[in-house]
């Protein structure tokens, strides 16, 4: 960070907070509140004299609560600058100053507060978004005692603990009585590797594994005489000199127990801890006591990552992690052109693999502002000017922001800004946005070419490009049979796919329309696949009114490696189709000839708190839920995602 703040190239902003960025590639502006340290950091030598005047103490978050600081400090050793701050909302000294010991202390006089925030507009050509990550809070686990029993700790406050920097000043004890421990129990995956969400997260958080082997390592070096047990459910040490450094921990001293404590007590007033576990090695149930526990928490997303991708228009997994454009072929690329992800602000990763990607994501962005043009591919929306009615509708659906639009006012397209998803294209009603290579005309034409002989024994299926289309590849490659009857139209999203062709599929004598696109929360273009929920539902409302079979319309979500479940979609969709009478088909066409093609309205960000009644198109099991919800998506009798919303009311 010093060599950061010391760089010519380089303009370090810190105490700040991004509150707006707008823009597209090569064209961003960010607005920046600079917050006002109502301390002088130009004039400020970091002697120390405010600080030991300052009467107000509180916890200290660097030590993670168990050292104490003043309301004027310094944020943590070595920061850049090396210069005090002042905490307003603890200070005694302002509004009015009641206090102000620390200015009579200051021979400087570098203290003033007077000091206003200060708001900035920067112009940048590219963004690296590296937010990092926070850990889990293990107050919900019960069962582990954190909070109730003093000498239960996080990994994180036993690194506070045994630092020369902590608290001790590097001297070990544990916080009830600050004695030093004769023996420690360490418990992983807290917080990581569950399915139920009240106990953690599913996913693992990397770190945790090593994290513990180096601090049991770490003690057995400088306190050889102390007993170190470790319970584990599995190890995972894959990097390089990992495997060495747990072979050398356990020729140390230190136990591997397998086995996670399904319950933990105090004995009497003494602080020591009794662990009651099932060892499924020596498959036994076991008591353990220990002077002090550690619990190895897991990694979540950092509380300011989603602030900022909102900002500038980021895709996350299921896991809260920003998500990448390509795990291996673009992994510091995002959607957004122009914005680039390094760190744990992807996924939970150690220092080397933050180094690692920083420096790709680094070189990407140099690349990107060393050009003189910037190339995009030829799949962006175009607007005809004479048709459009100036509605804004297609503003309003493109999650990229590459649409604006003002009142009584035509819109505007930023190519630059357009990855090609066609949601505006599905959501405009008089046809005004065209998108290059996947027009109408040339879905027609497939639709027309595809229903010409046979039409009863065809499935007409849209596929995502990026997910379902691929998960097919996968289904081919893995040579996983599905039903050869199935007729695909590649799209770039699912949300392409205009309420007007399936109507059109259907007059042309389709049994069954399947539309797939990538998870819900999971979409490559953010959240545009919600779009295609909206008008799925408001399709199937439209084959209700006309007497139809809402079940031949069917929408599944399928990823990339989900190979196996393209292949059980299509199955299921074969049986569906054959259920489909040739009269079906004809009283379809005859139904449709006239009927009105439904289109929801664009609901409003207050919705997502609305309940819902579902029913799943492939069981008819029915239940209810958030309308919005990944979770109330997928049918808890069949695991089916092709889930109609029935109705929609508002909690009270």
């Amino acid at each position: 960070m010093m060599d950061v703040g010391r760089h010519p190239n380089i303009e370090l902003l810190t105490y700040s907070e991004v509150e707006d960025i707008r823009g597209y590639v090569g064209n961003f502006t960010a607005h920046i509140r600079r917050k006002a340290r109502y301390v002088d950091e130009d004039e400020c030598t970091g002697c120390g004299d405010c600080a030991k005047e300052c009467p107000v103490v509180v916890p200290d978050e660097f030590q993670m609560g168990l050292g104490s600081r003043k309301a004027i400090y310094i944020p943590f050793p070595q920061a850049v600058p090396s210069a005090y701050i002042v905490e307003d909302k603890e200070c005694l000294g302002q509004n009015p100053i009641a206090c102000g010991k620390c200015i009579e202390a200051c021979e400087k006089n570098c203290i003033s507060f007077d000091v206003q925030d200060e708001h900035l507009e920067i112009n940048v050509g590219a963004i690296v978004v590296a937010t990092g990550m926070d850990v889990y809070d293990p107050t919900a686990l019960d069962e582990y005692g954190y909070r109730r029993f003093p000498n239960v700790v996080t990994s994180m406050e036993f690194e506070r603990l045994v630092s020369t920097g902590g608290p001790l000043e590097g001297h070990l004890g544990r916080p009830g009585d600050l004695k030093q421990p004769r023996k420690i129990g360490f418990i992983q995956c807290v917080g990581s590797r569950t399915q139920n969400p009240e106990k953690g997260n599913p996913y693992c958080s990397n770190v945790c594994c090593m994290n513990t082997i180096k601090a049991a390592q770490y003690l057995k070096d400088n306190y050889p005489e102390i007993d170190i047990s470790v319970f584990y459910m599995d190890l995972r040490a894959f990097g390089k000199g990992f495997e060495e450094l747990l072979m050398r921990s356990k020729a140390s001293g230190v136990r591997f127990i397998r086995g996670l404590p399904g319950d933990i007590e105090e004995v009497d007033d003494t602080g020591d801890l009794r662990v009651t576990v099932e060892n499924t090695t020596a498959k036994r149930l076991e008591k353990h006591e220990f002077d002090m526990l550690v619990l190895a928490v897991g990694a979540t997303p950092a509380m300011g990552t989603e602030p900022v991708r909102r900002l500038v228009s980021l895709s996350k997994s299921p896991s809260g992690f920003l998500k990448e454009a390509h795990s291996k072929l673009k992994p510091v690329d995002t959607p957004t052109k122009g914005v680039y992800i390094a760190g744990a602000a992807e996924s939970p990763k150690d220092i080397r693999e933050s180094v690692t990607q920083a420096g790709a994501a680094s070189s990407k962005a140099s690349i990107l502002l060393n050009k003189s043009k910037f190339s995009i591919e030829a799949i962006t929306s175009v607007l005809d000017e004479d048709i459009c009615k100036k509605c804004g509708q297609c503003a309003s659906v493109c999650p990229f922001a590459a649409i604006t639009w003002e009142k009584k006012q035509l819109p505007k397209l930023i190519s630059a800004a357009c990855v090609g998803c066609g949601n505006c294209a599905a959501e405009c009603r008089y046809g005004a946005i065209k998108m290059r290579h996947f027009s109408d005309q040339a879905v027609y034409a497939q639709i027309d070419a595809m229903l010409e002989e046979n039409s009863a024994n065809k499935i007409v299926a849209f596929a995502c490009n990026w997910c379902s289309y691929a998960g097919a590849d996968t289904a081919g490659v893995g040579r996983m049979a599905y039903p050869p009857n199935a007729r695909i139209i590649r799209t770039m999203c699912s949300a392409r796919v205009n309420p007007e062709f399936i109507w059109y599929a259907f007059k042309k004598g389709a049994p069954v329309v399947l539309i797939s696109g990538c998870h819900y929360v999971d979409c490559h273009y953010i959240d545009a696949n919600r779009s295609t929920v909206r008008r799925m539902d408001g399709l199937w409302d439209g084959l209700e009114k006309a007497g139809l079979r809402t079940d031949r319309l069917l929408l599944e979500w399928c990823s990339a490696a989900e190979g196996g479940r393209w292949q059980t979609i299509m199955k299921e969709t074969e049986k569906k189709r054959q259920s489909v009478t040739s009269e079906e088909i004809d009283g379809t066409r005859t139904a449709l000839e006239d009927a009105k093609i439904p289109r929801p309205r664009n609901p409003k960000a207050s919705d997502e708190n609305q309940d819902a009644d579902f029913v799943c198109m492939r069981c008819g099991y029915s239940w209810k839920g958030n309308y919005r919800s990944n979770v109330e998506r997928i049918c808890p009798q069949c695991r089916s995602n092709s889930i109609r919303w029935l109705k929609k009311k508002k909690n009270k």
